[in-house]
This record gives C-alpha cells, sequence and structure tokens, in this order.
C-alpha cells in the first residue's frame, strides 16, 4: 500500500513539474506574434510568411476587427478564413511600418498588444491608393500555446 502511494505521489509531483515546464512564456510569444503578424503586411510579404503567422492561431480561431468583422464566434473554419481574407491583402502595401507600444499579459489566458503602424499602397480590389495611421489594441485569449480569439481595437 505505502509503495502504491508513493508511486501516485511520484507520479502527480512529476506531472505538476511537467504542467509547469510546458507553460510558455506569454511576453516572448506576444513579441513573436508582433513580429509574424508584421511580417504578413509588408511589402514583400509571402505565403510563408502568412502560414507562419497562421501557425501561432488555433484552426478555429474567432476574430473580431471592429468595425468591419464584428462576429468573433468560434468555427471550424476559422483559420481557413483568415488565410483567405489575408490572401486576398497580401503585398497590397507599397510601405508598412509598426512599432510595439506594449505588451499586457493577464495570468495564462490573455495577451494585450498595443501597436502604432503606418501603410500605404493600393487596395487589391478598387485599385485605389490607400494610407492610415493608427493605433491599434489586439487582444489574444490564448488555449494551449496558440491564439484562440483575436480581438482588435483602434484607439
Amino acid at each position: 500500500m505505502i509503495k502504491i502511494l508513493s508511486a501516485a505521489c511520484i507520479f502527480m509531483v512529476s506531472i505538476h513539474l511537467h504542467a509547469k515546464e510546458s507553460k510558455i512564456d506569454l511576453e516572448t510569444f506576444a513579441q513573436t506574434y508582433f513580429e509574424k503578424m508584421v511580417a504578413t503586411q509588408a511589402p514583400d510579404a509571402t505565403k510563408e510568411d502568412l502560414e507562419s503567422y497562421l501557425g501561432l492561431l488555433t484552426d478555429d480561431i474567432g476574430h473580431t476587427h471592429l468595425p468591419w468583422q464584428t462576429d468573433g464566434s468560434r468555427t471550424p473554419d476559422g483559420k481557413d478564413a483568415m488565410r483567405k481574407g489575408m490572401t486576398f491583402y497580401l503585398g497590397a502595401h507599397t510601405e508598412y511600418n509598426a512599432e510595439l507600444i506594449d505588451v499586457f499579459v493577464f495570468n495564462e489566458s490573455a495577451i494585450a498588444i498595443r501597436y502604432r503602424n503606418h501603410a500605404k499602397g493600393i487596395h487589391p480590389e478598387s485599385k485605389q491608393e490607400i494610407e492610415y495611421r493608427q493605433t491599434m489594441m489586439e487582444v489574444l485569449e490564448m488555449e494551449h500555446g496558440k491564439v484562440a480569439v483575436i480581438r482588435k481595437y483602434h484607439e
């Protein structure tokens, strides 16, 4: 009986230690997320840049970007929908730069990143010149080391 209890205690301790080891550093994750997201907006962005960014997301990612995308529901094809939308705009910028302002980490469940960006380009559908400068905040809800929901806000 003592051997069984000892084995059970050792097992539980090892699970606890493994869980601590497998936790990701969300501050570092936020930096990586920002760098990969910015790469998708660059004038020379590639499908590989896009896939590298999408690799940080769950397959059923939910996404809001007010006022354009208002339903952040998670759906089985969430990542595929983002891929389609982002591919449409891939390479549309002739200039793009972004500066990370703040990173906020909320326990193991969420990250908020605040950044400024400036872009110039040609809209792929209307073929009109576009230019914008904005301050954004993205709240990233995390699940098993990946982004499960993205909520984008403009200042």
